[in-house]
């Protein structure tokens, strides 16, 4: 009885597939690492949101900046 051709394991494509996948895992870990980062600042910003909103700083006018006077020539 002949072996099945398509059953036996091939070492070049086993180092392909392990370098592959180990290129995706750093990518998924970047890109997992990025959300998580995003969705810190959100968050944070959501917060500094509501507590301006619940202090009333969101309320109080800005300050005008004062125009500086060139002096002539």
């Amino acid at each position: 009885m002949r072996s099945n051709p398509w059953t036996k394991k091939n070492p070049l494509l086993s180092i392909w597939l392990s370098n592959a996948n180990a290129i995706a895992g750093a990518a998924r870990s970047r890109a997992i690492a990025e959300g998580h980062r995003q969705m810190s600042q959100m968050m944070t910003q959501g917060a500094k949101q509501v507590i301006d909103f619940w202090t009333g700083a969101a309320m109080m006018p800005t300050p005008k900046r004062k125009r500086r006077s060139r002096k002539s020539r």
